[in-house]
């Protein structure tokens, strides 16, 4: 008789043989599950029809997981019977995909994914809607969205042969318009996306404080008797005293609150829990990730997380092992085959191209050239390189992380580029060495062997 794969886990109740009263957040997985993560799925084609130089070695990574995630960062639907529109408020460009997608990404091995992010609302609910019936009707498992925000913030659940997996996905980096709302009363619920909101201060030394006070006291808009001995705000911006000048964020404490009940509640339905999070803060040019994020990745570990994931900077930042769990700070791109089209009018004037003899094409290199107000664009190389994570559990635990370093043609004509394949010799252990630096202050040890990073940690952590 073939033996339960659920045999060697190590839930409380097989610990100790007693009935489980409460629910518990323990991790039940069979021996052997494996999980890959990667980052920002910016894709607009099916790619396992094509030609791509060493894209198929990258699919059977993919496939080879009990549980492949990657962030949903386009819209899936036919333009020529689409009902929605391009929105007024979009995540910095509008992104589209060809219903093909939707298939391939299956067929890559995806089964996972977020789909709460700065793009989710590019075409509106319209556009929502649809690419959440292109992954269902291809059985992809998604989160972060939903008609309210109940359904937006809850968990949802992949079935695999080693345990059942949730997942619960939420945006620090949206677009205002996207945010989910609960009804109230005779008020209907708001479809869109699960929040965390994040409150930003810049900190200025307290010297340059005062120097903000004097000018914001003596605007004729300024009320006197709200005084903030610890900041102020001017101008549309928050300002706090500090050391050196940077960023601060604050989240809101509803919104965490309600995140933590869902990673809670989802792993109590579940055997794992993954929880991703989609935000740019401080910004793209930066591989160091916003204050309040470490202690906030450690409090979703300890509400049942099995693996924190942050998606969205387009870059590496750091990996933590807390408690015999990854956290990765971000995973960076994993495709940027960003061939869309067509592009809402809006994109066109804000790059100043013409609608009459421009391209879109021509608005999209613009756009990745030329970048943001705030924010670079993406002509550095370091925005195409990025790895691969294939985490392996055994008795519940981390047992070894594997970082497979990819790169994304940077090089290559705009119409080839972003397309993954395997980094080899100096690319990969420029990308892996990268890595060991931005880990390190997480006391984090990569080790390097034949061109893949390898973290072991002992067999203690928990």
């Amino acid at each position: 008789m073939e033996k339960d794969p659920h045999e060697k886990g190590s839930s409380l109740a097989q610990q100790t043989g007693s009935y489980d009263p409460t629910g518990s957040i323990a991790t039940n997985v069979a021996d052997g599950f494996t999980m890959v993560a990667v980052g920002d799925l910016i894709v607009t084609r099916p790619l396992t029809k094509g030609q791509h130089a060493g894209f198929d070695d990258i699919v059977k990574i993919l496939r080879d997981a009990d549980v492949t995630f990657g962030n949903m960062e386009t819209n899936i639907f036919d333009i020529r019977s689409f009902t929605g529109s391009p929105q007024a408020e979009y995540g910095g460009a509008y992104h589209v995909s060809l219903p093909e997608l939707g298939p391939d990404l299956k067929a890559m091995g995806f089964n996972l994914v977020s789909y709460a992010n700065n793009h989710t609302f590019d075409w509106g609910v319209e556009g929502m809607r649809e690419t959440c019936r292109a992954l269902d009707q291809n059985g992809i498992v998604y989160a972060g969205v939903g008609e309210n925000l109940a359904q937006a913030g809850a968990a949802r659940f992949l079935e695999t042969p080693r345990g059942r997996v949730a997942l619960v996905s939420f945006a620090t980096t949206f677009t205002p318009m996207s945010r989910a709302c609960d009804p109230a009363g005779e008020a209907p619920g708001r479809p869109g996306l699960s929040a965390l909101r994040l409150e930003e201060s810049i900190v200025v030394p307290p010297a340059m404080l005062e120097n903000l006070r004097q000018v914001r006291d003596a605007l004729p808009t300024y009320r006197p008797g709200r005084n903030d001995q610890n900041g102020l705000a001017l101008a549309g911006a928050r300002y706090k005293a500090g050391e050196q000048v940077g960023f601060s964020y604050e989240p809101d404490q509803s919104d965490v609150a309600d995140i933590l009940r869902n990673v809670r509640r989802g792993k109590q339905f579940a055997d794992f829990c993954i929880v991703t999070n989609h935000g740019h803060e401080p910004g793209n040019w930066s591989q160091q990730l916003p204050d309040y994020e470490r202690s906030f990745a450690h409090k979703m570990i300890d509400a049942g997380a099995d693996a924190y994931i942050v998606h969205g900077p387009h870059q590496l930042r750091g990996i933590e092992i807390y408690k015999g769990r990854p956290i990765l700070y971000s995973v960076g791109n994993f495709i940027m085959d960003d061939l869309r089209t067509p592009v809402g009018a809006d994109m066109f004037t804000a790059h100043g191209k013409d609608l009459r003899s421009d391209t879109d094409a021509e608005v999209t290199v613009d756009e990745m050239a030329r970048g943001y107000k705030t924010d670079p664009g993406f002509a550095d190389p370091v925005f195409y390189e990025s790895i691969i994570a294939v985490s392996r559990f055994e008795h519940n635990q981390l047992t070894e992380l594997r970082l497979y370093p990819i790169e994304l043609g940077h090089s290559k004509r705009f119409a080839n580029r972003g397309i993954p394949r395997l980094a080899l010799g100096q690319q990969a252990n420029r990308i892996l060495e990268r890595l060991q630096k931005l880990s390190n202050p997480f006391g984090t040890e990569i080790a390097v062997e034949n061109n893949i990073g390898m973290i072991r940690p002992p067999s203690s952590c928990g």
